[in-house]
């Protein structure tokens, strides 16, 4: 039992090839790459993407489905981190490649806004704090305190965010690849990077977030792989959660696909030691937590269709790193996206991009790998 989303037939890709060799090669088929291609492709840039699987086999084929806005960090603790210019940026950043997101996803993206649910008192009181934030910042966000059956009895409030959505992120990211070829970019499935040296000398995008696969030591050393496993449900008689639903600081989350089906995953710091690692196996101790969670939410537990498991990787700071790697001349990252990938990973491929092609988009401070020099 693999990802439900990648069960889906894939469109075929157009096998565009490059006239001469290529100005810039990403490595990493997923959503950040894909992106990166398009753009360099659309500014009319010769470029290579090379995937050693398939388009979005790893992590943008095997999260949860959530397109959310802003950072892994809650906005609140954004603004004493970074201040209060930079988060709004920030925030303001992911908002925009929501709406880009939208505009090019069809089908794959649903505007339904996201909940995210207080576990306990304490994190009532974090949510609070964020949702004031983002309300004096002048962003659209709900505070809800009655919540319907059986939430009401198992969390304490929440928080809407009306921008976020669901999303069928194997779909997009194949669709994405497909924009990008449309555009001129030469995409090769099923060819791994086995060094950078291979590679020739063109400039080079490492765009594979927790898959650092050995190709840069700075890398390697910077992003954590960590596993999240997920599982779905057969379909459910009644539609209980039809939006992105999050909790315990997104060690829980959820929704309700349109046939009834429930996406489910977390229960990661139920044996975080085993979490931290590459590996896309699912593991008994964690599937059983999260299948309890589906009872605790459905009163039952259904049968189960679907089993698996994603690698994602996590900074030292909780922000992506984004622009060229230290020291090493012609070569980019775009990676380190701490479980907000679907978003943020789309917006750092344009970023990159937009960087290589000397436009000097103004993010280096948030994003710039050379701060964890």
């Amino acid at each position: 039992m693999g990802s439900y989303w990648l069960e889906e037939e894939a469109p075929a890709v157009p096998a565009t090839r490059l006239r001469g060799e290529p100005e810039v090669v990403v490595v990493g088929g997923g959503v950040t790459g894909c992106s990166c291609a398009l753009t360099l492709a659309a500014a009319g840039v010769r470029v290579r993407l090379l995937e050693a699987r398939a388009i979005a086999s790893g992590a943008s084929g095997r999260n949860g489905g959530f397109a959310l806005r802003g950072g892994a960090m809650p906005y609140d603790a954004a603004r004493r981190e970074l201040g209060a210019g930079l988060a709004r940026h920030y925030w303001e950043l992911t908002e925009q490649a929501l709406a880009r997101l939208a505009a090019l996803a069809g089908d794959a993206f649903v505007q339904t806004g996201s909940l995210r649910l207080a576990a306990d008192e304490g994190e009532r009181e974090a949510l609070r704090a964020e949702y004031d934030a983002l309300i004096a910042e002048g962003f659209a966000a709900e505070w809800v305190d009655e919540l319907p059956a059986p939430l009401d009895g198992l969390f304490h409030g929440a928080v809407v965010h009306p921008t976020d959505g669901s999303l069928r992120p194997a779909r997009w990211v194949r669709r994405l690849a497909v924009l990008a070829a449309d555009a001129g970019a030469e995409v090769r499935e099923h060819e791994r990077a086995r060094s950078l040296e291979s590679l020739g000398g063109a400039q080079v995008v490492v765009a594979t977030d927790g898959y650092t696969g050995g190709l840069i030591p700075f890398l390697d050393k910077r992003v954590r792989p960590t596993r999240g496993q997920v599982l779905v449900t057969e379909p459910l008689v009644k539609m209980l959660y039809p939006r992105p639903h999050y909790a315990r600081h997104g060690f829980d989350y959820w929704q309700q696909l349109p046939d009834g089906r429930l996406v489910i995953g977390g229960q990661r710091d139920a044996s975080l030691d085993t979490e931290w690692t590459a590996a896309e196996e699912t593991t008994p101790a964690i599937q059983e937590r999260i299948e309890a969670l589906v009872e605790a939410l459905v009163g039952v537990r259904p049968g189960v269709t679907h089993r698996w498991a994603g690698v994602w990787g996590v900074s030292p700071d909780g922000r992506p790193l984004v622009g060229r790697v230290p020291a090493l001349d012609g070569v980019w990252v775009a990676a380190g996206y701490s479980g907000h990938g679907n978003v943020i990973g789309f917006l750092a491929g344009d970023l990159v991009a937009r960087a290589i092609l000397g436009e000097g988009p103004p993010e280096p401070a948030l994003f710039d790998p050379a701060r964890l020099a």
